[in-house]
């Protein structure tokens, strides 16, 4: 048994489902301003960090580039994995590359696996136990190409029956909070003792003890350490980090667990903080050494058993109560509210799963070979490790139509979203009316559509009905029965509010829809969830243009395809904003106008206008660069400022491009650089465009050296405040195989160290004991 001291720095990475069941993408939140959803504003804030986590000197000077992922234990949650495939494959890649290293280095990787859609596992029905382990695990081989060996448990919430299921599904160990342990006794039983958080000894994996006779260990984080790391300021210095955890460290194993948004979200650089801790671990400080859990119980099986209080959690002392009842855990935002609306909204979400259940052996008996193993192993078809006709000619009964096939494929996307509205988040916080909940009743509502297109009845009755318990604490907002009309319902897509979304992200002003001039062009707009054709035609109308058209609508999951006819008319109200009228070939008609569209669809319909805006504003700012430095005038006599100073400063983002990438701007104009130098204010927008220029100059394949450093020598030589990070991470990637790219690395204050760097802290600048200065 090996008894060198080992530690375990654990990160919970997960986020609510924000998908949109008709879209199937992220769709703006504008609680997470100035960031587009919350996925995207953590991304930049922590999961991007910690995959480049910066290690500088005394000078500031960057030393090194650390993957936190490598060296530390990590689950993502598969429906956030899935997300930042599409939205940021470096970082995703980053990811997956860790668990590969570290599966190198240890034999076992760092990646655990979490239950698919964060439900809480002992409020959960036996088949959605064994559905979510199934698509858990192999959402988990997709992308990591191995067996998963641990689970991470939502909210780490545990009973006896999951335990069972976990093991069952041939998971190895769990990671639980030290105050869910009960009691702990020799393997055979005998020498039990009742134990709690402070009596109860952390540094070793115990044995559950399962009735089944299966086998399964659990890990306990250090309590206290944990705290000081996620609510006590413990990263504003990385030193004393490392003190808590080599004062705490001891034979065995220590293991800190926290959410790993606590790192650069929850506080800022908190990476850096992390990345030194990690650094003085490795360098065997103190006689510590990194591992994690599946290496760590590989050389040490468990030599006592563990009893648990049942069920419990880590975030609810009340067991699991936060999920289905007031029982006063919140997250303190509000004192004066309660929660009794937890109660209805869990017994509305929980009958609409078992209707769904129902409704699916029912139909499925005539479209799957086996629907209950059609269930378990459609999580293949989430992660895109096979494909749904593939899928379809594994389990669909054989001989059945195109139709019925269609029927199979949206009987399981109708199990997906009921399973979907059961995450955890709609019951956390304090708040009926906030976007979880909204989120968890748009998922049933996307569940009850599939039902009926699938020969169900409508039980949205009996649903609002519930819901019509669930009182908000917010003056105006009403029950979940009146949230369930004024912000769920309008969630809905027919062909009408498709066809409206498509037209409005494409332009339209007070002439009708950018498309209806362009001498009949066609729009073709695509969503994850599916695809758009429109194709118009202009009429002119005694009330002003009319447009109308074809269209087809095409899903994803079936690849079935709509076809209709529809119009665009303008309203007399305000010009520019008009109704879409759709008509079916069975005689539908649907009708949709602008108001009709759920908030963050006309959200989008913005960030569509803007990103037109935007593109047409960055041409005329490069045709301007162009010519602009020249017509900068030399300053005359006592002259300190620019005639119309004003107009200047509009350009700005002109006049840096002609310096920097144009090379405009001579020795002899230092009055136009040093105006610029002045004056400038950073800006986001320049900082991408100027970053995705030299990222394509760095290119893996073939950078070009010379203009990149010619471009990086003017940025020194401006200084001016530029975001270029994600410049930085390519430099330093190219460093190891490019000896060019360490000296155009240096212009950027990279400075590789091949020692053990002195040391990094938690903010730009860092001094030796990573202590915030």
């Amino acid at each position: 048994m090996t008894t060198t001291r080992k530690v375990c720095i654990h990160g919970h990475y997960y986020q609510p489902p924000r998908v949109d069941p008709w879209l199937r993408e992220l769709l703006p939140e504008g609680s997470a301003a100035p960031g587009l959803n919350w996925n995207q504003r953590i991304l930049e804030e922590s999961y991007a960090p910690l995959a480049w986590a910066r290690r500088r000197d005394a000078q500031g000077r960057i030393t090194d580039l650390v993957n936190c992922y490598a060296w530390t234990s990590f689950n993502f949650g598969p429906t956030l994995l899935s997300w930042l495939e599409q939205a940021d494959p470096a970082c995703y890649a980053r990811i997956l590359d860790a668990d590969r290293q570290s599966l190198e280095r240890w034999g076992h990787g760092n990646a655990l696996a979490q239950c698919y859609h964060h439900i809480i596992m002992p409020l959960a029905s036996p088949l959605d136990k064994e559905a979510q382990l199934a698509w858990t695990a192999a959402d988990f081989r997709v992308r990591y190409r191995r067996d998963p060996e641990g689970l991470w448990l939502s909210e780490a919430a545990v009973d006896m029956p999951t335990l069972e299921a976990v093991a069952q599904a041939g998971f190895r160990f769990v990671v639980l909070a030290p105050r869910q342990a009960r009691a702990v006794a020799d393997m055979d039983g005998a020498n039990q003792r009742d134990v709690d958080e402070t009596s109860l000894d952390i540094r070793e994996p115990y044995a559950a003890a399962l009735s089944s006779g299966r086998e399964l260990a659990v890990f306990f984080y250090h309590g206290p350490i944990s705290q000081a790391v996620a609510f006590e300021r413990l990263l504003e210095d990385g030193e004393r980090y490392f003190q808590r955890i080599t004062q705490a460290a001891d034979r065995g194993l220590l293991c800190v667990a926290t959410d790993g948004e606590t790192y650069g979200h929850h506080f800022s650089f908190g990476e850096m903080a992390l990345a030194y801790v990690l650094e003085q671990i490795r360098r065997g400080r103190d006689g510590l050494s990194l591992t994690n859990f599946a290496a760590y119980l590989a050389d040490n099986p468990p030599a006592r058993r563990i009893l648990l209080h049942e069920p419990s959690s880590w975030s609810c002392v009340h067991g699991v109560e936060r999920w289905r009842s007031d029982c006063g855990c919140a997250d303190g935002g509000h004192p004066g509210w309660n929660q009794r609306w937890r109660g209805p909204l869990r017994d509305a979400l929980h009958r609409n799963k078992q209707r769904v259940d129902e409704h699916y052996f029912t139909v499925g008996r005539g479209c799957f070979t086996d629907p209950r193993q059609a269930l378990l192993d459609y999580g293949r078809v989430l992660a895109h490790g096979v494909s749904r006709t593939d899928f379809l000619d594994q389990h669909a009964t054989p001989g059945l139509s195109p139709e019925e096939r269609k029927t199979a494929v949206n009987l399981l996307a109708m199990q997906e979203w009921a399973m979907c509205s059961l995450a955890s988040c709609a019951w956390f916080f304090d708040e009926i009316s906030r976007v979880e909940p909204l989120n968890a009743m748009a998922y049933a509502l996307r569940s009850m559509e599939l039902a009926q297109s699938t020969g169900s009845g409508d039980w949205s009755p009996d649903f609002v009905r519930i819901m019509a318990a669930a009182e908000s604490n917010i003056p105006g907002k009403g029950t979940g029965a009146d949230l369930w009309g004024t912000h769920v319902l309008p969630r809905s897509m027919n062909l009408a509010s498709w066809t409206q979304l498509g037209l409005l992200m494409d332009g339209v002003d007070e002439d009708g829809p950018v498309l209806s001039r362009d001498h009949g062009r066609s729009i073709q707009r695509n969503w994850l969830g599916a695809e758009l054709v429109l194709e118009p035609e202009l009429e002119p109308g005694p009330d002003g243009p009319e447009v109308r058209g074809r269209g087809r609508l095409t899903w994803s999951d079936t690849g079935v395809a709509e076809a209709f006819s529809w119009s665009w008319k303008a309203e007399q109200v305000e010009r520019g904003v008009g109704v879409v009228t759709v008509n079916t070939p069975e005689g539908a008609v649907h009708s949709c106008s602008v108001a009709d569209l759920a908030w963050n669809r006309r959200e989008l319909v913005s960030l569509a206008l803007l990103e037109r805006q935007t593109q047409a504003w960055w041409l005329g700012q490069l045709r301007f660069a162009r010519s602009a430095s020249g017509h900068f005038q030399g300053y005359q006599e006592d002259q300190h400022r620019p005639i119309r100073e004003d107009v200047w400063m509009l350009n700005l983002p002109a006049l840096a491009w002609a310096v920097l990438v144009l090379g405009r701007g001579a020795d002899d104009q230092e009055e136009f650089l040093s105006f610029l130098r002045t004056n400038w204010r950073p800006l986001r927008e320049f900082d991408i465009r100027l970053a995705g220029h030299l990222l394509e100059l760095l290119s893996f394949e073939q950078p070009d050296w010379a203009e990149a450093g010619q471009i990086l020598e003017r940025i020194v030589a401006l200084a001016v405040p530029l975001n270029l990070w994600v410049v930085e991470n390519r430099l330093w990637e190219l460093s190891r195989k490019f000896p060019e790219a360490a000296g155009l690395a240096r212009k950027l204050g990279i400075h590789p160290q091949t020692e053990a760097p002195r040391g990094i802290g938690t903010t730009g600048i860092a001094g030796e004991t990573g202590r915030l200065r």
